[in-house]
């Protein structure tokens, strides 16, 4: 898929597969692009990546796949120095509010839809392609709000209908945790809320998201209606994989 065109399949609400990156790695991003991956989740919140780690990244990867990056914040100039290196678009952690889906979507457009300031970096070509960059850059920029929290779930309608905002991803962990009950996925208010969330995605024709570690989990989540799909980390699935030869090589028989 070429990068360029994510944000209007995301519209579509058609199912694309991703995996997250936490790990300074390009070679691991440019063998998930090779792989055929739609999309990947480049987690600047908790993985130890910086700002060049996330732009080897993008340059790993090229046009084959879309890079989405997770900002630390919900702050402007992080946003802007993060779609200044080129990717498909941003992910917003801990949007509990109409107001801050509005200003995550403020950051990520230029004027006039929104205030984002206008660098020089990699997404325009270092500035040789600036005024093409400017001219499309607002319609194929990718805006993902996070819904993580028990205020979020309150106020998930007015979240949905702010313009700008592309898709919801729900964060199940954080949002059992604002529950007082962290990790219990299973609670019934915990699973109550995911599905507020995602029906209030589906209302309002957006693509909606859900992390889940396992190919298992993510078959279920699929049949529950979520499109974007988020299907294990580049740290779980090198560490299931080294595991498992591990357990292989010690069960197996051996020649006498």
């Amino acid at each position: 898929m070429a990068a360029s065109n994510f944000r209007a399949r995301l519209r579509q609400r058609e199912r694309l597969v991703g995996t997250m990156l936490t790990m300074p790695a390009p070679a691991i991003a440019e063998m998930c692009a090779d792989a055929g991956f739609d999309w990947l989740f480049v987690d600047m919140e908790h993985g130890a990546l910086d700002l060049h780690d996330v732009e080897r990244i993008a340059q790993a990867v090229g046009e084959r796949c879309a890079c989405v990056v997770r900002a630390p914040s919900n702050d402007r100039v992080w946003i802007g120095k993060i779609l200044d290196l080129g990717v498909a678009g941003i992910i917003v952690p801990q949007v509990n509010s109409a107001e801050e889906a509005a200003r995550a979507v403020r950051a990520a457009k230029y004027p006039p839809q929104g205030a984002r300031g206008v660098g020089i970096g990699r997404a325009a070509r270092y500035g040789a392609q600036l005024h093409e960059y400017l001219a499309r850059a607002n319609d194929e920029t990718a805006v993902i709000v996070q819904i993580e929290h028990v205020d979020a779930v309150r106020n998930v309608e007015s979240i949905a209908q702010v313009q700008g905002v592309d898709a919801f991803m729900i964060g199940p962990f954080d949002l059992s945790g604002s529950f007082g009950k962290p990790g219990k996925i299973g609670d019934a208010d915990v699973q109550a809320a995911i599905a507020r969330a995602r029906q209030a995605a589906h209302a309002h024709h957006l693509s909606v998201s859900v992390f889940w570690p396992t190919l298992e989990q993510a078959l279920r989540a699929q049949n529950e209606g979520y499109n974007l799909m988020l299907v294990g980390a580049d740290s779980l699935l090198l560490g299931d994989a080294l595991r498992a030869l591990v357990r292989a090589l010690a069960h197996a028989p051996r020649a006498e």
